[in-house]
């Protein structure tokens, strides 16, 4: 695999400093023509049942304020489904939500609840958006994802980044390696890999450099990079380290 690895990012916290005080600031769309002005391949939003940051308004806002393709991040629910296929999205990707989490916790589990996901994974087909579904790197759940129709499966790389932050790559190597054999059998299958969660400056590269892998979706730390060095500033350099992992890799 040769292509350019993609980088789909995600504004969802944008709206959380929004929504903590009300009002309109900060604009989640004008964080969208930003993070296209400085090198993003496509916008990640997580509308969630609670709407704790994108509000389903933003939707269309943040469709009028950049041409990049949209992510929508959805739970395998009858409203979120019936929202997806009305706005349409270039992609619709399946995660697990639970009302009390703060972020969305480990993958979904697309074995053992086969049965439900299956027709929401239909009805997204349908409507022509692209279908991922937000799992672990585990044969099993890819194999699973083929049988029930979904394109795209984005690999959890939340366990990876909790092992490097405890320890660096040595102590993430094993994970590191897990994600690298779920990307393979992803590509064997017909399944293309993306792959998001955790990712920062210190981690990305061992993961930009797994050459299956076509996307990644990063968006807490690249916001809260923001606050710091600007956004426009926070996706250059985050764009700059995944085109050079991937570079070397291809050497």
């Amino acid at each position: 695999m040769s292509e350019r690895l993609r980088l789909g990012v995600n504004i969802d916290h944008v709206a959380t400093i929004r929504n903590a005080r009300g009002g309109d600031h900060p604009d989640p769309a004008r964080a969208a023509a930003l993070a296209h002005k400085a090198g993003a391949d496509g916008l990640t939003v997580h509308l969630r049942e609670d709407r704790r940051h994108i509000r389903d308004g933003d939707l269309e806002a943040i469709r009028k304020a950049s041409s990049l393709p949209i992510n929508l991040e959805m739970a395998a629910t009858d409203e979120m489904c019936a929202i997806a296929t009305a706005f349409r999205p270039h992609a619709a990707c399946i995660v697990p939500e639970k009302r009390e989490e703060r972020t969305t916790e480990g993958g979904l589990d697309v074995a053992g609840g086969h049965g439900h996901i299956a027709p929401i994974v239909g009805k997204l087909n349908a409507a022509g958006c692209r279908v991922s579904l937000f799992i672990e790197p585990d044969p099993v759940q890819i194999a699973v994802a083929e049988v029930i129709g979904a394109p795209v499966v984005e690999l959890h790389t939340g366990r990876y980044a909790e092992l490097w932050n405890a320890g660096g790559f040595e102590a993430a190597r094993d994970e590191l390696e897990r994600l690298k054999l779920a990307a393979v059998e992803a590509r064997k299958r017909g399944v293309e890999p993306h792959a998001g969660h955790g990712l920062t400056f210190e981690n990305v590269k061992p993961v930009a450099a797994i050459t299956e892998i076509a996307e990644l979706n990063i968006g807490h730390f690249l916001i809260g990079e923001a606050i710091f060095i600007g956004l426009d500033a926070s996706v250059k350099k985050m764009r700059a380290l995944m085109d050079e992992a991937r570079a070397r890799s291809a050497a």
